[in-house]
């Protein structure tokens, strides 16, 4: 026999299969904590550039509730208790890397199907808490969280491995996987309503079909989706309302228009080197919800156009470091599960930015990272902790790709030499 067909043999019955997927078995998690030092140091971006978001987050909560903004009374009780959301999230992205991938691969159905009954649960009378007008926190006495944000993470999970899984091509893909997850995820968004959680889950959803599976039948559904978008903002008088006051908030200044006009001020007044630390005047009671979807223009006005830019660079050098995450993977589920993940952080990026910069009407999604929330900042963290992971998984990939070569090098010399 040949040495190349040696080397053929080798790399079918030992090598080629751990290269497509890695290992799935763990030695254990304190073994594995302690072996990887928790993925920190190899991917040290995907965690530093979040962990300077939120502290400058805190920051900046602190310093709008020190002067009473916002309609809060308590100076330290909201920045506290963002710090305590801190260390749960940062926690559970530490357990999330120690837990191998297949887990989640085997149980995503599962979680899916808990997560949409969870949501489902928020429209039952005394569990669903109603506040504005739709019913988005579930009570369960102990607890008050948004189910949306734990819907959101299962179904990116078990998307991913259903593309990478599927052995259906085309329309018949589109169809039967993607369209049929999001349907059922977002049915009980319909009732509670929430409009928001509905674009969130449709850009998710369709932008991992497109990096699995191509552009053809996301755009083709696009339009019908457009369509149907527009149907519920007609028929809702609030979504009108934010419609009209996003296309023109100066035909009603005082009450349609003025979170928009004291956000724009708010960038006005802090030009390009900002009034300092503390020196905002709009977050003292001037700016509805300055602690939350619009932070973004507190620090406009405090740190000016040189303090944004700031900000966006990080966000942005945070997206490179995930896209390079993205080209190391050659697994589809690795690949649409990476992408998954960045696009949920990335997306209410783009839409807390777009609606406190009139450039998209206003959703009251937060800005990852930085805004005052409890549920939203832990489950950011925990999709930190699954691209850690994953991270981890393909330099182990890699490490036993190189071991395999040199395996391949040494039975190469044996059979010369034999």
């Amino acid at each position: 026999m040949s040495s190349e067909s040696y080397r053929i043999d080798y790399w079918d019955s030992h090598i080629a299969d751990s290269i497509i997927e890695p290992e799935e078995s763990s030695k254990g998690l304190i073994q594995d904590f302690a072996e990887d030092g928790w993925s920190l140091r190899s991917n040290s971006s995907l965690w530093i550039i979040p962990l300077i978001l939120n502290c400058f987050g805190i920051l900046m909560i602190a310093s709008l509730t020190s002067q009473g903004g916002s309609g809060i009374t308590s100076p330290y009780g909201l920045p506290f208790k963002q710090l305590l959301f801190f260390i749960l999230g940062f926690v559970s992205m530490l357990t999330i890397c120690v837990i191998p991938l297949a887990y989640f691969r085997r149980m995503s159905g599962f979680f899916w199907v808990c997560a949409m009954l969870l949501v489902g649960a928020t429209l039952i009378p005394g569990l669903g808490v109603k506040v504005g007008g739709a019913r988005r926190w579930l009570n369960l006495g102990f607890i008050q969280f948004q189910p949306l944000e734990i819907l959101t993470l299962a179904v990116t999970i078990h998307l991913a491995k259903r593309l990478g899984s599927s052995k259906l091509n085309g329309e018949k893909c589109f169809l039967k996987v993607t369209l049929l997850i999001w349907l059922f995820s977002v049915l009980f968004l319909f009732f509670q309503p929430n409009f928001g959680g509905i674009i969130l889950l449709t850009g998710i959803c369709m932008s991992m079909h497109v990096v699995n599976r191509g552009w053809k039948y996301p755009l083709r559904a696009a339009i019908f989706l457009l369509l149907f978008f527009a149907l519920m903002i007609y028929t809702e008088n609030y979504r009108m309302w934010r419609l009209w006051a996003f296309l023109n908030p100066w035909d009603d200044p005082m009450k349609k228009g003025f979170q928009i006009i004291q956000g724009l001020v708010a960038f006005n007044n802090g030009g390009v080197l900002g009034m300092g630390l503390g020196k905002g005047l709009q977050k003292l009671n001037y700016l509805p919800a300055a602690h939350t979807d619009y932070i973004f223009p507190v620090i406009g006005e405090e740190f000016g156009l040189v303090g944004t830019f700031l900000v966006l660079a990080l966000y942005s050098f945070w997206a490179w470091k995930c896209y390079q995450l993205y080209r190391r993977s050659r697994d589809p589920s690795r690949t649409a599960l990476i992408w998954g993940m960045t696009v949920s952080i990335l997306f209410p990026l783009f839409i807390n930015l777009g609606g406190v910069m009139k450039l998209l009407p206003l959703s009251g999604i937060p800005l990852p990272f930085v805004s005052a929330g409890g549920t939203a900042l832990v489950f950011m963290w925990v999709r930190v902790g699954f691209l850690l992971r994953i991270g981890k998984e393909l330099t182990d990939v890699a490490a036993r790709h190189e071991g395999a070569l040199d395996d391949l090098d040494l039975l190469d010399d044996f059979v010369w030499n034999a």
